[in-house]
């Protein structure tokens, strides 16, 4: 077996480490999406709280 073989393989424990990461990984990107669609949605309803000054531009 090469080095990167044996890596991946982690002594046989690399069925359960890899599928772990990248559940870990998927959890994470979608808490960042949601978070920033919720950031959006937040500033959205702040602009329009918001009171409209003509003379600032």
């Amino acid at each position: 077996m090469s080095e990167i073989e044996n890596f991946l393989a982690m002594d046989g424990h690399g069925a359960f480490v890899w599928p772990a990461y990248g559940f870990a990984f998927l959890v994470l990107g979608v808490l960042l999406l949601w978070s920033l669609r919720e950031l959006r949605s937040h500033e959205r309803s702040l602009h329009k709280l918001r009171p409209q000054d003509p003379d600032a531009a």
